[in-house]
């Protein structure tokens, strides 16, 4: 990571950057009013850029990320969803540790180079974590490039947006949070509709099974605990029911299964309750219906 730059301008050469890159480049600490002027920057929160002339230092400048309003809330969300966030800067500890409080992350990690970075998220990907990363500087362009989700700010680098599966119009870190509820969400949605359409099935069996072997098998109508009227009437209420909760649930699958932040494994109880023990007792009762119905009618 670079932490120093300037220009050289006809005989002067100037300079910025960090404290430990300027007493480098002076040979010398800097004077004591300004590092403690920059201690309490970074305290506060801020990056402060030393500059130096011609081994001289001038003074210094105290930059200063705004927070985004929200972004300790999303943390708290994503926390109780069982994800850990993990801020990587070049930032100096004291101002990092400052800016992660605020901001509410779970952890974070100081004077990090490009190489750094990447190759933490290689490790965490090597131990089996899934990795979500928003950035948009040119250092953060080799993590964005082997993240498994990765958002560049529209605002950032070109090297970073090139890098990035995605590009965030807003500039907005925000999204990123966004971007993972959804995928979340189809991943839920997905499963949730798998185990209403196994759970159904269940009640289905028990309604065609006996009424096509019934007549070869007697014994089998023992698995008739439907009391369904007769053959006919019992394989066409599954089949009208099966058309029925197939067009019920195109809306469920368009608008998908509500996020919840809480633990993953109490969003798989109730999942399991709502999709799986719903998704049995709910044809029973359909197709109990639907016989007597049909029954009603004289239509069997």
């Amino acid at each position: 990571m670079t932490r120093i730059s300037g220009a050289n301008i006809n005989n002067d050469t100037y300079r910025k950057g960090s404290i430990d890159a300027i007493e480098k480049y002076i040979g010398h600490p800097i004077p004591y009013e300004i590092a403690a002027l920059a201690k309490k920057f970074s305290e506060e929160g801020g990056t402060p850029l030393i500059f130096a002339k011609n081994h001289v230092v001038l003074g210094l400048v105290n930059l200063k990320d705004t927070i985004k309003a929200g972004l300790a809330e999303q943390f708290a969300r994503f926390r109780l969803l069982g994800i850990k966030t993990i801020m990587l800067t070049g930032d100096n500890p004291i101002t990092a540790r400052t800016i992660a409080k605020e901001a509410g992350v779970d952890d974070f990690i100081a004077e990090v180079s490009p190489e750094q970075k990447l190759n933490y998220l290689l490790q965490k990907q090597k131990e089996g974590h899934t990795i979500a990363m928003t950035g948009d500087g040119i250092n953060d362009a080799p993590a964005l490039a082997y993240a498994n989700v990765g958002v560049a700010m529209s605002s950032g680098t070109q090297a970073a947006k090139e890098a990035g599966n995605m590009i965030d119009l807003d500039s907005n870190p925000i999204k990123l949070f966004k971007i993972v509820e959804i995928g979340k969400q189809m991943l839920t949605t997905r499963g949730s509709l798998t185990t209403f359409s196994v759970a159904n099935d269940i009640a289905k069996y028990f309604a065609i099974i006996p009424a096509m072997l019934s007549p070869y098998l007697p014994a089998i109508k023992s698995l008739n605990i439907m009391q369904l009227a007769t053959p006919e009437s019992a394989v066409l209420s599954a089949v009208i029911f099966n058309a029925i909760i197939i067009v019920l649930l195109i809306p469920l699958a368009f608008k998908g299964v509500k996020m919840v932040a809480d633990k993953a494994i109490n969003i798989l109880k109730r999942n399991l309750l709502i999709y799986g023990v719903g998704g049995i007792i709910l044809p029973f009762i359909g197709i109990k219906i639907i016989d007597l119905i049909l029954v009603t009618l004289g239509l069997t």
